[in-house]
């Protein structure tokens, strides 16, 4: 859309904006799955907004970033990376209904793409990977060695990565860009943000030991919207 309208938006004045938003400004309010009760609102601000965008321009190659699909609904935090990341470094945003329906859009050139592992899992299992995409954001379900390994099988998959994340921390808080035969995990923090694992008393725990994921840093949402 904005390359077919470029002769329009050329024509406008190029005089800057004025500057609206802040640091602290609210962005936007993306609502919890509700798997714990009823869904909440969480407050993300624009500072939390652009640590997400700055962290995926520096770990990301650009040209990986060129042709992002865009299949995720934007009741989800997932729409965020898949929409403003690859504007922000000039690549394009391939928008189609879902993820299934872009099987019927097999002349895009997509080199990007963010899922799940089961929805992978039948893709391969159905040979409808496109031969374009080089890199594989998964999660919000445990990616299994095997299937990490048939990716890599593949000789257009450069990259394939495993994270997590919160509603309240800005889509992704650890990422795991994993190898083949490698251990399953979530990996590391990305920039900015500082994970521990505690007791119930908010203790750290000793290494090995099982607690509470708590979560710090720039990612961390303002609150609960009218909470």
């Amino acid at each position: 859309m904005l390359d077919n309208d470029w002769g329009l938006i050329a024509k406008e004045s190029e005089i800057a904006l004025e500057r609206l938003a802040s640091p602290t400004g609210l962005a936007y309010v993306i609502y919890t799955s509700g798997s714990t009760g009823k869904p909440k609102g969480v407050e993300i601000l624009h500072r939390n907004t652009v640590n997400l965008l700055s962290w995926s321009g520096r770990e990301y190659r650009k040209e990986d970033l060129s042709g992002m699909l865009f299949s995720t609904s934007m009741t989800f935090d997932l729409s965020i990376f898949e929409l403003f990341v690859p504007l922000t470094i000039g690549g394009r945003v391939y928008v189609v209904k879902d993820l299934l329906s872009f099987l019927e859009y097999s002349d895009l050139p997509v080199t990007f793409m963010n899922t799940v592992p089961s929805v992978i899992e039948s893709l391969l299992s159905s040979g409808k990977l496109s031969e374009t995409i080089r890199v594989i954001n998964l999660a919000g379900e445990p990616l299994l060695p095997n299937l990490v390994n048939r990716l890599y099988e593949l000789d257009h998959i450069r990259d394939v990565y495993d994270l997590y994340g919160p509603s309240e921390a800005t889509t992704y808080t650890t990422f795991c860009r994993r190898v083949p035969n490698s251990i399953s995990s979530i990996g590391s923090p990305i920039s900015n943000t500082q994970v521990y694992i505690l007791d119930s008393n908010e203790n750290l725990q000793p290494i090995g030991v099982v607690g509470e994921l708590c979560v710090s840093g720039s990612g961390l949402a303002r609150g609960y919207l009218n909470r």
